[in-house]
This record gives structure tokens, C-alpha cells and sequence, in this order.
């Protein structure tokens, strides 16, 4: 009979988080095997290819014109602001055929460019570094982190925090990736002035994703994709309410430049560098610890 333990650490009933099934690959000894892990690089939203094939991507053309329409005869569920920032965007005709183009575009810039910073000079390989915050994982089991070449001691010694940048600020300061910082995983205080500036020199500069000024940045074609499904339904006559019409915008945005706090429906007001996106569980404590100040149009009652 063993003796009763005294410590407490992880009371029954609460879970650790989770990856989920993952296959095995091998086993370096017998405390170590070694699976195969997705990683979900923070900070960044590069445009969706989850239309799979150039035909439903034009498909996706068609449904969001469709819902542009919709949406000028006020049967969607959006506010007029919201909706004036994004009609001309769905309106073209080309909505989804572009955002499949340029997520394409995206990849390819990824892997020659992860390609290029990974071969060392004598053609040898280096390995990735990788960094992660304190929220670990995503909804599917990503590993969230930055990732970049694993530089020696010697190399890091010759390279500026520019040069030696993560594969994430590559992604925005070649245009191919939108800033995308969700609150509390936030850069720290050397890294964050710097994805900024790229941001802004890539929208301005018009680079990659931001050379059409038609083309929805991903995570509005994932929302207005959520959009037209709730308000096909509304259409056909269900009677879709709360949170149901509106769960295809939850994120609420503070302005980086001045700690104002937007809607869930306004942060077209901030310019995309500047954005900083919070869930609503988050809001109360982001508010508190980055003293965020409410926007009129949440703070006003009618």
C-alpha cells in the first residue's frame, strides 16, 4: 500500500491543454517519440486557399456578389459602416477568385523564402528556431510561435533584429500577410514597432496583397464566407436571432496609436497595422491591463 501524496497541483476534473491525435513518426528513446505538429504563426493572417480549386473559387465570386445584393436591400445582418467598407470589396465579381490567387501567392512566397533563409551559405541546412507565447495552441491544435532560421551565436552577432527576422514579419513586409495580433499574444516592446513599420511600407508600398485595393484581407473573407450563410438562411425565411446572426464577427479591435477601444463592426476606422484584436472573454482584463478607452459608439446609449 502506497502512502496518501500531499500535494495538490491540477484538481480531478481540469484538462491540460490538447493536440489532439497526432501520428507517430519514430522514437528517439523511450521517453521521446517524435510526432509531426502544425504550426500556426502568430501575428500574421496570409489570404485563404481553403476554396481548394480555381471552380469554387469562382463560386465564391457568385455567392458573395450575391450577398453584396443582400446586403444593399438590408437583409444582412451588418451595419451600415461595415457595410459601406465592404461592398465595393464583394461587388467585383472576383472576391473569392482573388483571395484563392493571392493565398496561392502567399504559399509559394513562404516556401521559397523559408527555402532560402534556411540553406547556409555552403548549402547546409539550418534549423528552425521557434518561440511561443503563453497561449499555446489554437482551436485546432496548432502550435501558436514565431518562427525563424536557427542562427549561431557567431551569425547573430552580425545580424541587426531586421536581418534576422522571423518568417512572420517576412510574410507582412513583403505584403503577402496582413498584421494580425490577437490579444494577449502581442509582440514585445523591440519587435512590435517593427511589424508595424512593415505593415504600413507594404500597404503603402502596395505590396503583394495590398496592390488591389478590391481584395478582402482574410479575415474578412472568412467572416463575410460565415455572413452569407447566415443570411442565406435569413432569406429563405428562418428566423436567425443574437448571437446566431451575429457570430460572424466576434473580434472586438483597439487602436494600437491612441488605446481606443472598437466594435466588433467598426475596425475599419483603425488602419490594419494598427489593429489589435480581442476576444469578447478577453475584454474586461485588456481594457484593465492596456488601459483602453471605449469608442463613443460603444460607450453611447440610445
Amino acid at each position: 500500500m502506497i502512502d496518501p501524496v500531499q500535494v495538490l497541483w491540477s484538481p480531478a476534473g481540469v484538462s491540460l491543454a490538447s493536440l489532439g491525435d497526432r501520428a507517430l513518426i519514430d522514437m528517439s528513446d523511450g521517453d521521446t517519440p517524435n510526432i509531426r505538429m502544425p504550426i500556426r504563426m502568430l501575428s500574421v493572417d496570409t489570404p485563404e486557399v481553403t476554396a481548394r480549386t480555381a471552380d469554387r473559387a469562382a463560386a465564391v465570386d457568385r455567392e458573395f456578389v450575391q450577398l453584396a445584393e443582400w446586403i444593399d436591400q438590408g437583409q444582412a445582418p451588418i451595419s451600415p459602416g461595415l457595410a459601406a467598407h465592404l461592398l465595393p470589396k464583394l461587388a467585383t465579381g472576383k472576391a473569392g477568385t482573388l483571395q484563392f490567387e493571392q493565398g496561392q501567392a502567399a504559399s509559394a512566397f513562404a516556401k521559397q523564402n523559408i527555402d532560402t533563409r534556411l540553406t547556409r551559405p555552403d548549402g547546409s541546412r539550418r534549423n528552425l528556431f521557434i518561440r511561443v507565447t503563453d497561449t499555446l495552441f489554437d482551436a485546432n491544435g496548432r502550435l501558436l510561435a514565431y518562427v525563424a532560421p536557427d542562427y549561431s551565436p557567431r551569425e547573430r552577432e552580425t545580424l541587426s533584429r531586421a536581418q534576422r527576422a522571423t518568417f512572420n514579419l517576412d510574410l507582412v513586409t513583403n505584403g503577402w500577410a496582413a498584421p494580425f495580433l490577437l490579444y494577449p499574444s502581442i509582440p514585445g516592446e523591440l519587435d512590435l514597432p517593427l511589424l508595424v513599420a512593415a505593415a504600413a511600407t507594404a500597404r503603402t508600398g502596395r505590396k503583394g496583397i495590398w496592390s488591389d485595393s478590391a481584395a478582402l484581407l482574410a479575415y474578412e473573407y472568412r467572416a463575410m464566407e460565415k455572413l452569407y450563410a447566415i443570411t442565406k438562411r435569413i432569406v429563405a425565411g428562418e428566423e436567425v436571432r443574437g448571437a446566431a446572426a451575429f457570430g460572424w464577427r466576434e473580434r472586438y479591435c483597439a487602436d494600437m496609436r491612441n488605446r481606443v477601444l472598437h466594435g466588433p463592426e467598426d475596425y475599419m476606422n483603425v488602419p490594419p497595422e494598427y489593429r489589435l484584436w480581442i476576444w469578447p472573454d478577453d475584454v474586461a482584463t485588456a481594457v484593465s491591463r492596456l488601459n483602453l478607452v471605449p469608442a463613443p459608439a460603444l460607450s453611447h446609449v440610445d
